[in-house]
């Protein structure tokens, strides 16, 4: 009796991860026609498959179509959340940089030793931000500096949301370790 290996016992797909790989481009669509971007819908529907990998296969499903949507669009909610959060957190650091930096929104003129201390500031900023790597100062230029969203540097980059925010978080923690030390 031939004894079958790990390769032959495949379990079929659980309902709703069947209904998953059936309807996985529709999914894309509706998420990229809220949202305005194929990577970010991407991305989304992505996360949606961890989620529905991550729950037992033999799980009771009544509507596995109506659930998958159902699950994209909280996906979706949390994403614009995370993104306005992202969108508020980022104005104030800009509005704290710029007063900082001595940028426009000051009121009253800085005296002239205060005024060379902010030009020398911007002077090594701009130089950190000129030494991270081209892509990674690009995403931070882009969103922090010029104020664009995640979603329209990841655009314009090419790359996905994800990866802009990762490409800022890193391009953060090195800027604050070089004006630390």
């Amino acid at each position: 009796m031939a004894s079958s290996g790990p390769s032959e016992r495949r379990a079929a797909p659980g309902p709703l991860l069947a209904a998953f790989l059936e309807k996985r481009e529709n999914l894309v669509l509706f998420l990229a026609a809220r949202v305005r971007s194929m990577a970010t819908a991407e991305d989304l529907v992505q996360d949606l498959y961890l989620k529905i990998a991550a729950m037992p296969a033999d799980a009771a499903v009544q509507a596995p179509t109506a659930l998958l949507y159902r699950m994209a669009s909280n996906l979706l909610v949390d994403h614009v959340r995370s993104d306005q959060r992202a969108s508020r957190r980022n104005a104030q650091w800009r509005m704290d940089t710029r007063v900082t930096l001595g940028g426009v929104d000051v009121v009253s003129e800085p005296a002239a030793d205060e005024a060379l201390m902010e030009k020398d500031r911007a002077r090594l900023l701009a130089q950190a931000v000129a030494d991270l790597p081209p892509q990674m100062g690009r995403a931070f230029r882009l969103h922090k500096l010029e104020g664009r969203s995640q979603a329209q540097t990841a655009e314009l980059m090419g790359i996905s949301q994800k990866m802009v925010e990762q490409h800022i978080a890193v391009a953060m923690r090195r800027l604050a370790e070089r004006f630390r030390s």
